[in-house]
């Protein structure tokens, strides 16, 4: 491939711009899956699976780069760190490129192999190499000159038979020659040459599958796919040693070679003897290590969930974790946030609510003091973990709901007791042979007295209600159902008027009432619901009464609640909007995974390959729509959504890692005794905005300068408003003291507040 000129340059390789300011977001990613490690004498690299950090090795500080810093969400697969240039290359399984400036922080996004038209499955980046200032980059289909410092591509090899495609897994440079470790054998040609383009310049000296290949002072080392060492001599690749275990990574670190297993680490001196070697018993709990590299006495040890360890070269027995904090994993299925602490839990089940094969995996919780992880150890054994509730009545118990194991109570951030068909009114799936263990329960919501309800899949008593005063009651499902025995529950709702929502896999919605012991259900066809698939995901009541449905194939929305104590039948409409003049369903089609109403009432709805819609109260207007493409969030299918009701944060946690957007639509109190204004005093050079909060809902504010004269009015939806600093949007007001004058929608309650403002 000829050298892509500087004009054709830009089509590729652009700065990261994100569409919103990143002051408005923040991260919370897991760094435990190593990919790669990099060193310098002053810092160590590690990539994560979407996500890099790095060690300063002489203040020890943890610096970390993602998503919101403007890297991609996608999948890291290598990574290299150039000391002569002060940069660092990221490769990605998608094939991009992105290019951090470690002087200044810029990040670029280089597309060239992203864009190349070649199938999609062979684009993955394997290894980097560098050699006179060029970076050789090991993909699926071939090599890949890169310039780092000009940011120009070289030349593209196809090295293969006839110039096909073929996966290179890494490169060297070892006397006057390239060598490339293949799929099918190591080739070999002259690393000067003018025409390496030419497949035929490239000679197979040893054919097999090879893992890895690495210079070594004066020796050539490559490895097999069998875990087997071989060094070059006298024109071919000698077996000197078997480690027999399939080998993840293989590099010349200093003055050793390092070759990393699952299980074991070999570190090699430069007569290729053992020096050391490192089990995984020097991780506290085990693990599986990815790869390793060496900085002065110190080993940087990768692991595959554990993030990265430090252990001493000579004589150290226990590594020390050197992983920021962050979940457990990224792919977070589930949340739920108080006012103090956010939960989350991961893998429920499957799209079609298969919990199989199960998934044991801990719990975790994100407050002030940062991440707590409660290891799968430590969680009763509760498996399948598809939703987690805060009390809001009492923010110290959490339930952890599972898809197979019951219902986990945790007190004070310990797993206490695990409810199952033993201890509880759970019912296990007794009808089919061998699941008389199985405990299905989802939803899960508090009512106003404190009691947990939630939902029960495929028995007779679908709805269960666990009592503040620690006793179960059951509710027969089997006669508002078609059939119980194939009908699993979803997300679960509770009304102003403690109505219980629930959506189902099969058969749309299930409203249920205990007074009257009352059922309706919402499902396909115009006299029946009027939903457009029955396979119903969430469903969620407004502030204004309304029912909001998400299915796998669009929205719905039944226009009054309280329909359900009068009509026989309830019915939905879509939202129609106006889109370049043409009448539109919102969200046509699209399959709905959360629907979250904030402190303003307006609607953050989760798709499952879309990424989030943040929508006006009424739907007719799309405030934002966030996708990878114009915002921090690492990936479009989004899991779950929760929001925090004091502060207006937004969580929504992906399939590749949790971001949040702070708001400003807090819940409403119910008076304003804690009305407040920050910040207070407003500084010279400050931009942002002044917040009230603490509002009840409908309250009518009012901004005065000291002498009365109106700055700004508003009226409150939700708990918090916002105010610009400005009077009526036309010109900055002067240094000052300003009035707030607080007055609650039915005149009775009053507040007044004072904000200095400072230019």
């Amino acid at each position: 491939m000829k050298k892509i000129i500087a004009v054709f340059l830009l089509l590729f390789v652009s700065h990261v711009v994100l569409a919103q300011s990143n002051l408005s977001w923040q991260g919370y990613f897991s760094y435990n899956e190593i990919k790669d490690i990099s060193a310098s004498t002053s810092a160590v690299f590690a990539a994560s699976e979407n996500a890099l950090f790095s060690k300063n090795l002489v203040s020890n500080e943890l610096k970390t780069i993602t998503t919101i810093d403007g890297l991609s969400g996608e999948t890291i697969t290598a990574m290299y760190h150039s000391t002569s240039l002060n940069k660092t290359i990221v490769g990605y399984e998608t094939g991009l490129l992105t290019v951090i400036n470690d002087t200044d922080g810029k990040i670029l996004k280089v597309v060239d192999i992203l864009n190349k038209q070649i199938p999609t499955s062979v684009k993955r980046v394997n290894h980097f190499m560098e050699y006179q200032g060029i970076i050789y980059v090991s993909c699926d289909f071939g090599i890949v000159q890169f310039n780092l410092n000009t940011m120009l591509f070289g030349d593209t090899y196809f090295i293969g038979d006839n110039g096909v495609e073929i996966k290179v897994n890494q490169t060297a440079v070892f006397d006057g020659f390239i060598y490339a470790a293949t799929a099918v054998g190591i080739k070999r040609a002259t690393v000067t040459s003018k025409n390496l383009i030419d497949f035929s310049q490239w000679v197979t000296i040893s054919p097999g599958y090879w893992s890895g290949i690495e210079t070594f002072g004066s020796e050539l080392v490559a490895i097999d796919s069998a875990g087997a060492l071989h060094r070059y001599s006298a024109n071919s690749f000698v077996n000197f040693r078997s480690l027999h275990q399939f080998p993840n990574d293989i590099r010349s670190s200093g003055e050793y070679l390092i070759v990393t297993t699952q299980s074991t680490i070999f570190i090699f001196n430069s007569a290729l003897a053992t020096t050391r070697q490192i089990d995984t018993s020097s991780i506290p709990g085990g693990g599986v290590f990815s790869c390793a590299a060496i900085v002065e006495d110190k080993v940087y040890i990768g692991t595959t969930a554990k993030g990265m360890y430090t252990l001493l070269l000579q004589g150290g027995t226990t590594a020390e974790n050197t992983t920021p904090s962050g979940p457990i994993k990224n792919n977070i299925f589930a949340i739920d946030s108080g006012t103090t602490a956010l939960w989350a839990v991961y893998g429920g089940y499957s799209s079609s609510y298969n919990p199989y094969p199960l998934k044991s995996n801990g719990i975790s919780k994100f407050s002030s003091s940062g991440w707590l992880n409660i290891p799968y150890e430590m969680v009763l054994g509760v498996q399948s973990t598809g939703r987690v509730a805060v009390n809001p009545y009492k923010e110290s118990d959490v339930f952890v709901f599972s898809f197979f194991s019951g219902l986990l109570k945790v007190v004070d951030d310990v797993p206490t007791t695990l409810y199952t068909k033993s201890n509880s009114g759970l019912e296990d799936i007794s009808f089919i042979p061998n699941y008389s263990n199985d405990v299905r329960v989802n939803g899960g919501v508090f009512d106003k007295s404190g009691n947990l309800w939630v939902n029960n899949s495929f028995v007779k008593n679908g709805i269960k209600v666990f009592n503040a005063n620690g006793t179960w009651q059951s509710f027969s499902t089997e006669v508002i159902l078609n059939n119980y025995q194939i009908c699993s529950f979803g997300k679960m709702s509770i009304d102003k008027r403690s109505t219980k929502w629930s959506a189902t896999f099969t058969e749309g919605i299930l409203g249920f009432n205990e007074t009257g012991n009352v059922f309706k259900k919402i499902t396909v066809g115009e006299t029946v619901g009027n939903l457009p698939d029955r396979d119903a995901r969430v469903v969620t009541p407004d502030n204004n009464n309304q029912l909001w449905i998400g299915t796998i194939k669009g929205l719905r929305v039944l226009s009054n609640i309280n329909d359900f104590f009068t009509e026989d039948q309830l019915t939905t409409k879509p939202i129609i909007i106006l889109e370049d003049g043409v009448a539109q369903e919102l969200l046509y089609e699209q399959f709905i995974t959360d629907i979250v109403v904030d402190g303003a009432n307006n609607k953050w709805i989760g798709t499952a390959d879309s990424g989030v819609f943040f929508v006006s109260p009424d739907g007719q207007k799309t405030i934002y729509h966030f996708t990878s493409t114009n915002s921090p969030l690492p990936g479009n299918s989004i899991n779950d959504i929760a929001i925090n009701g004091l502060t207006g944060e937004v969580f929504i946690a992906t399939s590749k890692g949790m971001i949040s957007f702070k708001g400003v639509a807090t819940k409403a109190s119910s008076d304003l005794n804690n009305a407040y204004v920050y910040p207070n005093p407003v500084r010279p050079g400050y931009e942002g905005t002044v917040k009230i909060a603490g509002l009840v809902d409908k309250a009518n504010v009012k901004i005065t300068d000291i002498e009365g004269n109106l700055v700004y009015e508003t009226t409150s939806q939700g708990g918090t408003i916002e105010w610009d600093t400005t009077a009526f949007g036309k010109y900055k007001v002067a240094t000052g003291v300003y009035m707030i004058f607080i007055v609650a929608e039915d005149g009775i309650e009053t507040k007044v507040k004072k904000v200095m403002i400072v230019r």
